[in-house]
């Protein structure tokens, strides 16, 4: 637990040193709320995490399938913050949002959140990157919000970026997080089509939970 919290106060005083010292002021609440969410979340999700699934996802034994992919995704998303912490406390490139909008794109972002980590803690094989993972003893997980969708943590997770954006008073941040949810898209697309191919009962998931996001739509 102990190694749990420090990781946690690490990632958290990370995001809240980037948000801060790029946007150049401790005095701007939306972001006090903003790095309040995150730290919220990402308490939820370490403090729940078993031992394997930690290791699972911080240090994985392989880069995966889509290990290039996933370079250019996290690139993309540590340019959606550096470039909303600018935007919000220096660049000021559009005209104050609304105070209604910046507090439903923040209440949006931490229900995305909680969706992604909600799915983690269902998935004792939520992986950060996409492998068979036989060494672990990779099945099909159908519980929990996996009966609804066959990838409720992507759900979440293509919600975030563009709501992130709004939620820093910045379009150009909403801009870039929208490219970053479509990388999203074409990642469950991908990682659907491998389990498709490599997980045995997927096939058959697949007919049970006939839609990868959106319940009756996709």
């Amino acid at each position: 637990m102990t190694k749990r919290l420090k990781r946690w106060a690490l990632a958290t005083s990370i995001v809240a040193g980037l948000v801060f010292v790029l946007a150049g002021t401790l005095r701007d609440v939306w972001l006090w709320a903003y790095v309040g969410v995150w730290a919220a979340a990402s308490a939820y999700a370490l403090l729940g995490m078993d031992e394997e699934l930690a290791k699972e996802r911080f240090r994985p034994p392989t880069a995966g399938a889509d290990g290039i992919a996933m370079r250019f995704l996290r690139a993309a998303a540590l340019c959606h913050l550096v470039v909303g912490a600018l935007d919000a406390g220096r660049w000021h490139l559009n005209s104050p949002l609304p105070a209604m909008l910046r507090g439903s794109a923040l209440v949006g972002m931490g229900i995305g959140l909680a969706m992604f980590y909600r799915a983690m803690r269902e998935n004792r094989f939520f992986s950060s990157v996409v492998r068979l993972q036989t060494d672990r003893g990779h099945r099909v997980v159908d519980t929990g919000p996996y009966s609804i969708v066959r990838h409720p943590g992507y759900a979440g997770l293509v919600l975030v970026p563009p709501l992130s954006g709004l939620a820093l008073g910045s379009w150009l941040a909403a801009a870039v997080g929208t490219l970053i949810s479509l990388m999203v898209l074409r990642r469950v697309l991908f990682e659907d089509a491998f389990l498709r191919t490599h997980l045995d009962g997927y096939m058959s998931y697949a007919q049970r939970v006939p839609h990868r996001l959106i319940p009756g739509v996709w």
